[in-house]
């Protein structure tokens, strides 16, 4: 049972760094036979996962000589890791196709795979500090990944964006681990809730920054728009099941320390709520298919998160499964079509859908699910989390529905642009050039999630759904009526058929909503006059700080021995001045050292803090 446990991350992991070290030491030769590796690789990961559902592995071990650590699969992971698995290969296959002729495969599907065991590990943690190791490997992945065309400023440049915003919230997991050892003594994820009362506030307070950080939740939410510079299956990954979905993840399991504090829970059933709401809102207005799906991934976890905090731990699970079904089929559609086009733009993508008509269906069926339309999967599942907002908050219920009404309208729009008649706006190369083919590998997984996000809301209906709560653990849950059902059912069908009718009008083709909402609200430029600005600000002054006083001390110090030589120089024996030729000469080696690390690249000091957090460690058990 222990091997499973272990097995079940390593497997990923260890190829995905095989494949890294291979393309270091042996240069392109395993570019070739890269996604062959990669997917087998998966393939048995999926296998793994499959049976740590059925067994329930549980992998235990000592932390630092006394803290108990370790990985389990219970119910809530055992979701997580069949969902993780099963989305991680049908991208792997879709990019083996997309990645054909690409010299850097081998670095590609390395990361690739070292980011899924990263998050297979975060699904199964049992305690904070397991959890903080693979949540930083999995950060660490994604900026390589975002930037991984890394000869192309710009995306470099969105990597960092993504990278220092997530980095900000994943501060709080710190946080919440210092306060759960001094409030608890402890590290286990199960203890926390139980904590005294002001390190319980702290402790969901550094879990609450860390969650909403990586789930780009209001006010992070634009970093997932800059994440659209990595290639598809990279979008297509990390916006379906894995680091965007962790943060609602860690919400969900810790729904206990979200009631015991009470604001918690409040404080993210709002977010999630608003997020629904007002990245909806942001989707509608896109002009570009995949920033639509970016700030739709925003809006959906936001149901989510809004299930977290009002109790409905089951419904915002189905919608997690779901959403990534559903996100991981419209990004890989999104992406063959960029691929055989050359475009993402929703005017020029008009006749794509008919043009590749498998894409083009699969794509048309998860949108319609994304809309909400019934008995698709979203639906249902949606509105179980809809019927906890109602019994917490009619006005939070009224929010997430008005959300909901939202992610039809977006849902359609991109719905109806791919399904136009090839007209005067068609366009095709505008953004790179096409190879007008999409290939097998490219095609092959997409009805299999297709066929998922059609039928994934069973597990919200009787009587799956009695079941589907027992699996969970979580209890009784309020679940949605009748009345509830037919009334977003029908609401959701009303929004479809009149942005059908206005967005079917000639002209009408480019609509979009004022800038403010088309540019995500202005976030980025908001966390960069609040907080970026200021950071810099203090950094230019450490920086002078270091330049005139630290470096300065060096320099006259250095100065000073110089002048020591001198008049040693003039009647002092050779030896002498010798010696204190070599002290200055060190002294002046030792400040061309001290100077090397302070490169004010944020890679560089975070590839530093890993080498002193690995010596550290190293020391500690050393010396236990």
């Amino acid at each position: 049972m222990n091997s499973l446990g272990w097995l079940l991350p390593a497997v990923p992991i260890a190829a995905g760094a095989s494949l890294l070290a291979g393309r270091f030491a042996a240069g392109r030769r395993l570019d070739r036979p890269a996604p062959a590796i990669a997917a087998a690789a998966m393939l048995a990961t999926l296998g793994l996962a499959v049976a740590a559902a059925l067994t329930r592995p549980v992998a235990r071990f000592p932390l630092f000589g006394r803290s108990p650590a370790g990985m389990e699969v219970d119910g809530l992971s055992a979701v997580l890791v069949l969902t993780v698995a099963s989305v991680s290969l049908a991208v792997v296959v879709f990019a083996a196709g997309e990645f054909s002729a690409d010299e850097s495969r081998a670095r590609f599907f390395g990361l690739m795979l070292v980011f899924t065991g990263a998050m297979l590990v975060t699904v199964t943690a049992t305690d904070l500090a397991v959890l903080l190791m693979a949540w930083e490997v999995m950060g660490a992945m994604s900026y390589a990944l975002i930037g991984f065309w890394w000869r192309d400023r710009g995306r470099v440049g969105s990597a960092g964006v993504a990278f220092v915003t997530t980095r900000a919230g994943d501060l709080g997991l710190y946080f919440a681990a210092g306060a759960a050892m001094a409030g608890t003594g402890s590290l286990d994820l199960a203890g926390l809730a139980a904590a005294d009362g002001r390190w319980r506030d702290l402790i969901a307070a550094g879990v609450v920054l860390a969650a909403l950080g990586k789930s780009a939740q209001l006010p992070f939410s634009f970093w997932l728009s800059r994440a659209m510079a990595g290639p598809s299956p990279v979008s297509a990954l990390l916006h379906s099941a894995t680091m965007v979905a962790a943060g609602a993840y860690l919400l969900l399991r810790l729904n206990p320390l979200l009631t015991a504090t009470g604001w918690a829970a409040t404080l993210v059933a709002w977010t999630g709520a608003l997020t629904a709401l007002l990245l909806g809102a942001v989707a509608l207005a896109q002009r570009d298919l995949k920033q639509l799906l970016a700030a739709s991934t925003c809006a959906q976890i936001g149901f989510m998160v809004l299930g977290a905090g009002a109790g409905g731990v089951a419904g915002g699970t189905a919608q997690l499964v779901a959403h990534a079904a559903v996100k991981s089929l419209l990004f890989l559609g999104a992406g063959a079509w960029l691929a055989a086009l050359g475009t993402k733009d929703l005017a020029e993508l008009h006749g794509a859908a008919r043009r590749y008509r498998l894409v083009g269906v699969t794509f048309g069926t998860g949108t319609l699910a994304l809309a909400g339309v019934p008995p698709l999967s979203l639906w249902a599942a949606k509105d179980s989390v809809l019927a906890a907002a109602l019994e917490r908050s009619h006005a939070l219920y009224a929010v997430g529905l008005a959300a909901g009404l939202l992610s039809t309208g977006y849902a359609i729009r991109a719905l109806i642009a791919v399904s136009r008649p090839v007209d005067a706006m068609t366009r095709v190369d505008t953004e790179e050039t096409g190879t007008r083919h999409v290939g097998l590998l490219e095609r092959l997984p997409l009805p299999v999630l297709a066929s998922a996000a059609a039928v994934l809301g069973v597990l919200e209906m009787p009587p799956v759904a009695g079941a589907w709560k027992d699996l969970l653990g979580t209890g009784p849950e309020p679940v949605p009526g009748p009345v509830e059902l037919v009334l977003s059912g029908g609401l959701a069908l009303a929004v479809l058929a009149v942005t059908w009718a206005l967005t079917r009008r000639p002209g009408r083709a480019r609509t979009a909503g004022p800038s403010p909402v088309r540019h995500w609200l202005h976030l980025e430029r908001l966390a960069d006059l609040l907080v970026a600005r200021p950071a810099f600000a203090l950094a230019r002054t450490l920086a002078r700080f270091d330049d005139r006083v630290v470096d300065g001390g060096v320099r006259a110090a250095a100065a000073a021995g110089r002048g020591t030589a001198a008049l040693v120089a003039r009647g002092a024996e050779i030896r002498v001045d010798g010696l204190v030729d070599a002290i200055g000469g060190g002294i002046r080696r030792a400040g061309g050292l001290a100077r090397r690390p302070q490169t004010g690249q944020v890679h560089t000091y975070y590839a530093q803090a890993a080498v002193l957090l690995a010596v550290l460690i190293a020391v500690v058990l050393l010396v236990r």
